[in-house]
């Protein structure tokens, strides 16, 4: 059975759908079988992968009017790697959902049958602490949190965590926390190195983990996305992961 994490954070500008897609991506790359689920209405990850416009059903008719993920599930250009798109229509499903019984498990029962068929699901939450992304939460295994180095990084992870115990008590008990994934940092800057500080730790007072790559040049981060294939082999990382991958060895 694939395991499934969540990628959230209420806080938006994270990093949230880059963090999904490239690790989607990077594991698929690396011979895993991936859905990765855009539950953002904002449908940036869907557009990120170079496929808005490209889908007549969407995670919206799964949660609101019960279609199949089989139905909804799309190919993503990249081989071992499948979309279950969004679109702007998935914010109703917020005030369709709230009169249906056991609402939280939506998106739960619906993988139940699906997720057998992959190793990852990946479920790129929206900013928010709404219904999508309790659906999500209660839907996965893990959730790995991505967190800006900036200064109001910290305020919202106490609320974050607040609500991860919440939806542990009373909808998700096995829920686990990947940890914090830290983006856009910058080991050059003292603010960068006073959140790494902060968060180090809040995680030895929670038992996490922390993750983060040191960037000298984050400026070269965006220009994949300016493509009309995200995916293609000639981002430097793919080619790259694809040759590590032929030569018999995984990073």
């Amino acid at each position: 059975m694939g395991r499934v994490i969540a990628i959230a954070n209420q806080k938006g500008g994270v990093g949230k759908t880059t963090t999904a897609i490239n690790l989607a991506a990077c594991l698929a790359v690396a011979g895993s079988q991936v859905l990765l689920i855009d539950a953002d209405p904002q449908a940036n990850t869907t557009s990120g992968l170079g496929l808005r416009g490209q889908h007549q059903r969407t995670l919206y008719h799964a949660l609101a009017m019960s279609e199949s993920l089989d139905r909804v599930e799309i190919a993503s250009g990249l081989d071992g790697l499948s979309l279950i798109p969004s679109e702007r229509n998935l914010a109703g499903a917020e005030i369709e959902l709230v009169d249906i019984e056991r609402r939280e498990y939506r998106l739960r029962e619906i993988l139940e049958n699906h997720r057998d068929r992959f190793d990852f699901v990946l479920i790129d939450c929206p900013p928010s602490l709404g219904l999508l992304t309790l659906n999500a939460l209660t839907a996965a295994d893990s959730v790995l949190v991505p967190i800006q180095c900036e200064y109001f990084a910290l305020e919202g992870v106490s609320e974050l965590w607040d609500t991860l115990i919440r939806i542990r008590r009373s909808l998700n008990p096995t829920l686990a926390v990947e940890g914090f994934l830290l983006t856009m940092f910058d080991e050059r800057t003292n603010l960068s190195n006073q959140v790494i500080g902060r968060l180090a730790r809040f995680s030895r007072i929670a038992s996490l983990r922390n993750f983060h790559t040191p960037q000298r040049s984050p400026r070269r981060g965006s220009e994949p996305w300016t493509a009309d294939n995200p995916l293609r082999s000639e981002v430097p990382w793919i080619g790259k992961l694809r040759e590590s991958r032929q030569g018999g060895t995984r990073q």
